[in-house]
């Protein structure tokens, strides 16, 4: 294929394999069964010469049984309609300035549906096809993300359905009948609406956090953190709300390395992994605290905290859905998205997160962060 041409005296033609032609893959050193995805290519007379691993998987058809046969034979593709689509598209008696077919959803026999996208590879602009290269990707993943979709929009509806019907109801009454009520029964309602809206939205900080997170979008903001100092915190927030102060145990190794990280985020990893604990757990909760090797390449320390409850634990068979949306513990409440998201923040940082049964049985996740220092400072 000509990519540029020149006509002055010593001009040399530039050209540039295809990898469309099965030839030009071997002369890239590329084998057609380490491609990720589905490739058939039928000659110039429809036979298919190139069926590889992938096409095979897909289809469940065996390339040995595909090689030498018709196209239209090998790969017998239907529309959703139920129409040949060999026949519609007509790849070698069709318009002669057609070089593909967009992606769409067909359907192999037995009616599993693939992603098939199609190049007309031609010796000249409107000569005859040479090549017809067919691309097979399977739909099972985009089903999967499709599906996730969905669930996500309906736990999201379910979940702003209840505080804003309260809201709408209490702020509806107190409008309607004001004088009624005495000034205790007000601020009960005003109070009520608050912790409602205050519902409302953490849950569309959440919905953000998981479409930056899913997008890769998710931006970290690095300052100096003083890991020990951001947990304390966190427990004296839990005694001033009532909990008393001896189920807390926290234990800070020294010295830790100078910790780089975006402090708001690690507030949130935190918040969710002690509420974890003091909601689904029962005794003491204990974090540590310590200097651990870094997560990162080319980093000798890191920082990781763990946090430890004495309950029943998480079971054996839920611990690699612990991390996954809509994951919930218990039927205590929550949409089930906080523990995908601090997997996600922790990953931002380049960081790792695992979950497993603590000492005294109860539930135990760790987070190891790496110091991530500017380049400045090292």
């Amino acid at each position: 294929m000509s990519v540029g041409t020149s006509s002055a005296p010593g001009a040399r033609e530039v050209r540039r394999p295809s990898a469309s032609r099965p030839g030009d893959l071997a002369e890239l050193g590329i084998d057609p069964d380490d491609l990720p995805d589905g490739l058939v290519v039928a000659d110039e007379h429809g036979h298919v010469i190139c069926f590889n691993a992938a096409a095979e998987r897909i289809t469940s058809v065996r390339a040995a049984d595909a090689l030498g046969q018709r196209l239209e034979k090998a790969l017998p593709l239907e529309d959703l309609e139920g129409r040949r689509w060999w026949q519609l598209t007509d790849p070698y008696g069709g318009l002669a300035i057609r070089r593909r077919q967009p992606e769409r959803n067909l359907l192999l026999p037995g009616g599993r549906e693939v992603l098939v996208s199609v190049r007309y590879v031609r010796g000249e602009p409107t000569g005859p096809v040479r090549r017809v290269v067919v691309s097979l990707r399977d739909t099972e993943a985009r089903r999967r993300t499709e599906r996730s979709h969905a669930e996500l929009i309906a736990t999201v509806a379910h979940e702003l359905r209840s505080p804003l019907t309260s809201v709408k109801g209490f702020t509806a009454t107190l409008l309607a009948k004001w004088a009624r009520f005495t000034d205790d029964q007000k601020r009960l309602m005003l109070e009520t609406v608050d912790a409602d809206a205050d519902r409302v939205t953490r849950l569309i900080a959440e919905l953000l956090d998981i479409s930056r997170i899913d997008s890769g979008r998710l931006e970290v903001r690095r300052q100096p953190v003083d890991m020990g100092a951001a947990v304390g915190r966190h427990i004296q927030a839990y005694v001033a709300a009532g909990q008393p102060a001896d189920r807390f145990l926290l234990r800070v190794e020294q010295p830790l390395p100078d910790l780089w990280a975006d402090p708001d985020k690690i507030d949130q990893v935190l918040s969710n992994l002690i509420e974890n604990a003091v909601r689904h757990g029962d005794g003491t909760v204990t974090i540590d605290v310590t200097a651990t090797a870094s997560p990162r390449e080319g980093e000798d320390t890191g920082t990781s905290v763990t946090v430890s409850d004495e309950g029943p634990g998480i079971p054996e068979e839920s611990m690699n859905r612990v991390f996954t949306r809509f994951w919930r513990g218990s039927k205590r409440g929550g949409t089930g998205l906080g523990l995908y998201i601090v997997k996600g923040i922790v990953e931002a940082h380049g960081g790792a997160i695992e979950v497993g049964r603590a000492s005294g049985g109860g539930a135990q996740f760790r987070f190891t962060l790496p110091v991530a220092a500017p380049a400045y400072l090292t």
